[in-house]
């Protein structure tokens, strides 16, 4: 492992960073996106939970890999040409916002309705309401399942290798092709990963055991 880090530390310190930015703006987008799906699953109008509700059944029954796919084959066929990186950030992030979307919507109906009316009921419009009143308590609610979101999300990222998207797992490829080393190449790229992802799994644990308090 020590000579796969020294020959190869280029390599790995690219797909690291891939991996790391990719991560961050898809994590960061969908949970954007997956909060306002949630919101508007749960609004009592039904053309708009309709609405809301085929978006997320749609991406969360269509494999990431197949998504990727799409925007890295078909959507350059007829738009408009884009990387590998960007096809897979669009992927995982649309992915993604459909579960994030599930489990923020069980939050919000954890929420005692009467929070909702009470801040209805003094003024607030719905928006108000949700924002400052319903989701920082439904946020609470699903911090653990959603840490759990977003460790899988990081984990998800490799599907860039199947599109050149440059990350880690597509820099293993490379290397153990290269030093033909397959085993010490995947035990670097596991520990990578891992540097990524037990940070952020005992983080949210910290929050929650402190949410909880």
């Amino acid at each position: 492992m020590i000579s796969i880090f020294q020959n190869y530390g280029g390599l790995l310190l690219q797909g690291f960073g891939q991996t790391l930015i990719c991560s961050i703006i898809a994590l960061f987008f969908a949970l954007v996106i997956g909060s306002g799906f949630a919101i508007l699953e749960v609004m009592p109008n039904k053309l708009i939970h309709g609405l809301a509700k085929a978006y997320i059944e749609l991406f969360r029954n269509i494999p990431l890999l197949v998504i990727t796919m799409f925007f890295y084959v078909v959507i350059p066929m007829y738009i408009a040409k884009i990387s590998g990186f960007a096809a897979g950030t669009i992927g995982l992030t649309l992915y993604s916002s459909a579960f994030i979307a599930e489990t923020v919507r069980s939050g919000i109906q954890s929420v005692d309705p009467g929070q909702m009316e009470g801040a209805r009921a003094n003024g607030l419009s719905f928006w108000q309401a949700m924002r400052y009143i319903v989701l920082p308590q439904a946020f609470k609610y699903v911090l653990p399942p959603l840490g759990n979101q977003f460790i899988n999300l990081i984990k998800n990222s490799s599907v860039l290798a199947f599109v050149a998207g440059m990350d880690l797992m597509y820099q293993g490829n490379v290397i153990a092709s290269d030093s033909l080393r397959s085993m010490a190449t995947y035990l670097c790229i596991g520990l990578l990963y891992l540097i990524i992802t037990l940070p952020l799994s005992y983080y949210m644990r910290y929050l929650e055991k402190k949410l909880a308090a």
